[in-house]
This record gives structure tokens, C-alpha cells and sequence, in this order.
């Protein structure tokens, strides 16, 4: 719907993103599955589904921001939306439980264990030090933890220039750790593939990371919408959102950091 509605609830109108991310989803799935099978070109159908899927981010997103601004979100709605995004962020935890999990599994009991040797980390393994680049990494993260906060009070108080600022900041906090993941990743001694632990280490932490990034993009979106006028005191869902997301992506790095990296390194 266009333009603020005369009751309490967002009836939306008919839209085609639905369709195009299923269609692209199917499409990645296929082209990933058959490039496994080595069938030539397969792969480019992978890419079409992939195209696709960010077109409909994009598109989506920029339709439920014009709602927002049009007046459509109104209190009620907005409760629903805050449901939502709460729901979200429990099914990533359950990712995160996963991931954890199988870590868990192989390093509280390695005793029975003789593909790793009995014990853990497994023989051969060179863990990090985790009071280097890792304690540098949990530093900045708590750190843009607490710029996303001074944004979101900023913009409560209506300073603009304060939650601009803020957002900066967090903006590129999370970018300087993404470098120095990436800068830790390429002096592992150890592979993805071979050993448990190599496995477990690269699917929790770059899982991880890959929700850093997502989430550096959701708060410049933020950024570019602030310089663009959008979120008020009363009207900022968006920006909400994506604040409570950064600070689930700084709790989980905390657990991460204390028992794969700190507890998990035998030191």
C-alpha cells in the first residue's frame, strides 16, 4: 500500500519478489548440486540463481523502505516487525548451536577418539594464540558494540550528526575485523579439510564472519539511509533492527572467542 492507511495494520500489496527469490533459490540449488556432478555450463545457472537472489534483497528491501517512509508501519505493525526480527535472530542462534555442538563433541571427549590422537586440539595442530589477533578482533568488536549504541541513543535524542557519526564508526570497526579474520585465516597452520578440528574451527568462525559482513552492509544501508533523512525518534525500525543484530553477532563472537579460541587452544 502507498501512503499512510486509515487503520492500524499494513495490508500489502501484491508483490513479485516472492516469486523471483524462489525461482533464483531453485536455480542455486540446481546449478550447485549438478556443478558438484561436474555437468559443463551447470555452474553459470548457480551464478543466474545467485544474481537473482541479490536482486530480490535489494528490491525488497527498497519496497519495505518505501513503506516505512509512506506512513504504512505504524506502532501495531511495528510490534510485528520487532516479533519477526526476534524469530530471526533465534533461528541463527540455532545455527550457532550447531556449530558449537559439533566443536563440543570432539574436544570434550577426544579420549575415544584415535583419528585425533585422545586429545585436543589433535596432535599436529598449531593452534592461534588467542591474546594475539583474536583478543585484538574481541576489542573491536566490543568496541562497535558500543558505537552502534551511542547511534541508536544519539538518534533517540535527535542528533543526527551523532548517529551518522556512530554509525561511521561501527561501519568500520566491522570492516577492520573482517581484515584481520581474513589476515588470521591466511596464517593458519592448519586446513579446512583433514581434521576435526580444522573443520569445526573454519565453520564457526567464518560463519561467524560471514554474519559480520552481512551485518557491516545492513548498518551502511543504515548509514546512506540516515544521510538521506529516514529514521526519527518514532519511526526507526530499520536501524533498530539492524543494531540488535550487531550486538547477537558481538555475544556469539564472545562465546566463540572463549571456548575455541581461548579454552580450545590447551593453553
Amino acid at each position: 500500500m502507498s501512503g499512510p492507511s486509515n487503520h492500524d495494520y499494513h495490508l500489502v500489496e501484491p508483490s513479485k519478489w516472492p516469486v523471483i527469490g524462489a525461482i533464483s533459490v531453485f536455480l542455486m540449488a540446481i546449478g550447485g548440486v549438478f556443478s558438484l556432478h561436474d555437468v559443463p555450463f551447470v555452474i553459470y545457472v548457480f551464478y543466474a540463481g545467485i544474481t537473482g537472489l541479490l536482486l530480490t534483497f535489494i528490491g525488497w528491501s527498497r519496497d519495505v523502505v518505501a513503506e516505512a517512509q509512506g506512513g504504512c508501519h505504524t506502532p501495531t505493525v511495528q510490534i510485528g516487525l520487532r516479533y519477526g526480527m526476534v524469530l530471526f535472530i533465534a533461528s541463527e542462534v540455532m545455527f550457532f548451536v550447531v556449530w558449537f555442538w559439533a566443536y563440543f563433541n570432539a574436544a570434550l571427549f577426544p579420549a575415544g577418539n584415535e583419528a585425533i590422537g585422545g586429545v585436543w586440539p589433535p596432535q599436529g595442530i598449531e593452534v592461534f594464540d588467542p591474546w594475539h589477533i583474536p583478543f585484538v578482533n574481541t576489542l573491536v568488536l566490543l568496541l562497535s558494540g558500543t558505537t552502534v549504541t551511542w547511534a541508536h541513543h544519539a538518534m533517540l535524542e535527535g542528533n543526527r550528526k551523532g548517529l551518522k557519526l556512530g554509525l561511521w564508526c561501527t561501519v568500520l570497526l566491522g570492516i577492520l575485523f573482517t581484515s584481520l579474520q581474513a589476515y588470521e585465516y591466511s596464517h593458519a597452520a592448519f586446513a579446512f579439510g583433514g581434521n576435526i578440528y580444522g573443520s569445526t574451527f573454519f565453520m564457526a568462525t567464518g560463519f561467524h564472519g560471514f554474519h559480520v559482513i552481512i551485518g557491516t552492509i545492513f548498518l551502511s544501508v543504515c548509514l546512506y539511509r540516515a544521510y538521506i533523512g529516514h529514521f526519527t525518534p518514532k519511526q526507526h525500525f530499520g536501524f533498530e533492527a539492524a543494531a540488535w543484530y550487531w550486538h547477537f553477532v558481538d555475544v556469539v563472537w564472545l562465546f566463540l572467542f572463549t571456548s575455541i579460541y581461548w579454552w580450545g587452544s590447551g593453553i
